[in-house]
């Protein structure tokens, strides 16, 4: 099997284009061209005063619809000026009439007029008044309440508290005496009646302690009490001062 022989024989394109021989124009050549025929200096002059005659046209026209938009323009806002006059003539009109009835209605029922009036203003004191006292009166109302609620909190508390000491109070003394009963009980009975009066008074010394702790207690939360109070009525005072000032 020989290989297949791919070769091309090389052509001179100059060569090839040289024996075709002279090729056939199908449009004007540079030549043509170059001998075109020109124009004198004075067709140039003729030529450029047609285009500026064209445009003064052109001028003359925009002139002429620029003049046209303005006496429009003029009209309309000749409209809309009467119209404007027209509206505030009618108001001062109004007003005028207004006044004018105002005043023959005082001249002919002023007595009338004034106790209205003078009713009106009355009544519109004590309207103001009373939406002041009831306002005043909400806020009072509404921070007594809050300071009712922390008092009554607080007495429970406390309540709370001393039912529980006693409660643990009275655990810890029936304790002791079951201890100690039965110890006297494993004692000899000469010993029974020292050991008890001993013991009778130990109790009473710890009852002792514990109502001048308790009375410790209370006047700590009396005193509490009675600053929270100070404090609070401060600041009712304050803000009852605050909106009746003005």
């Amino acid at each position: 099997m020989g290989k297949r022989d791919n070769r091309v024989a090389y052509m001179n394109p100059i060569a090839m284009a040289r024996s075709r021989g002279p090729v056939q124009s199908s449009g004007p050549t540079i030549q043509d061209y170059l001998n075109r025929p020109r124009p004198t200096w004075e067709e140039v002059k003729e030529q450029l005063e047609k285009k500026k005659k064209g445009s003064k046209a052109l001028a003359e026209f925009e002139e002429k619809m620029n003049e046209n938009w303005k006496k429009e323009l003029e009209k309309h806002r000749e409209k809309l000026l009467s119209g404007n006059e027209s509206s505030s003539k009618k108001r001062q009109r109004k007003k005028k009439e207004k006044k004018k009835s105002g005043r023959y209605s005082s001249s002919s029922s002023s007595s009338s007029d004034s106790s209205s009036s003078s009713s009106d203003s009355e009544d519109e004191d004590k309207r103001q008044v009373k939406r002041r006292k009831k306002k005043k009166s909400r806020s009072h109302k509404s921070s007594e309440s809050s300071v009712s609620e922390s008092e009554s909190d607080s007495k429970d508390g406390l309540k709370k508290k001393k039912k529980s000491k006693d409660v643990t109070e009275k655990e810890k003394d029936t304790k002791g005496l079951s201890k100690k009963r039965k110890m006297y009980d494993d004692k000899p009975l000469s010993s029974e009646s020292s050991s008890e009066s001993d013991y009778i008074e130990e109790v009473r010394a710890k009852k002792k302690k514990s109502g001048e702790e308790r009375e410790k207690t209370i006047d700590k939360t009396k005193k509490k009490k009675k600053h929270k109070k100070h404090s609070k009525k401060k600041k009712k005072k304050a803000a009852s001062s605050s909106p009746g000032s003005p």
